[in-house]
């Protein structure tokens, strides 16, 4: 019977030993080295042909929100433990599912963001990426009509997308 107790504490300390590891997981899978304590996200300036004026300011203080709500790193003015920065590559629309007419049945919305991680923590997974995701909606809609709902979906996928390549390790 000692023996079996003997077993049972010992396989408890090793289940246990294994769950701290260097790295820890909270919130849904998010994985960030406890070293890493503060973050900062520059202002993403907005560098598309086609420019909608509150988008740059939106998309950067969405994403430190997003950040914020969904990890315990503290955010910092200047340059935390990990930064973001970058600014936004594309904002176009562009006629698609050309017909026998010679005019497009739908239209496609893309907005791309150039994405440059820093972790000063741990330098090997920082990225310099654009994160890019697109709606199609019928020509025959007016792009003015669309445009904020659209954007707002847009800006949540790539906040989403840019938040799971920096701290969620599949």
């Amino acid at each position: 019977m000692k023996v079996r107790i003997l077993l049972y504490f010992i396989a408890l300390l090793l289940l246990e030993s294994g769950c701290f590891s260097l790295r820890y997981d909270f919130k849904g899978g998010v994985s960030i080295d406890p070293k890493i304590k503060t973050f900062s996200v520059q202002y993403f300036d907005n560098k598309a042909t086609l420019v909608e004026p509150l988008f740059s300011q939106t998309f950067t203080e969405e994403l430190k929100q997003f950040i914020e709500n969904n990890t315990n790193l503290r955010l910092v003015n200047g340059r935390g433990d990990v930064d973001f920065s970058g600014f936004v590559q594309t904002y176009r629309i562009t006629p698609q599912a050309i017909t026998s007419g010679e005019t497009a049945s739908k239209t496609r919305f893309t907005i791309g963001v150039k994405v440059k991680y820093s972790n000063n923590i741990n330098p090997d997974d920082e990225f310099d990426q654009t994160f890019s995701q697109f709606r199609e909606f019928e020509s025959s809609t007016s792009f003015n009509t669309l445009e904020s709902e659209l954007s707002k979906e847009i800006r949540e996928e790539i906040i989403e997308q840019v938040f799971n390549a920096a701290f969620v390790n599949w």
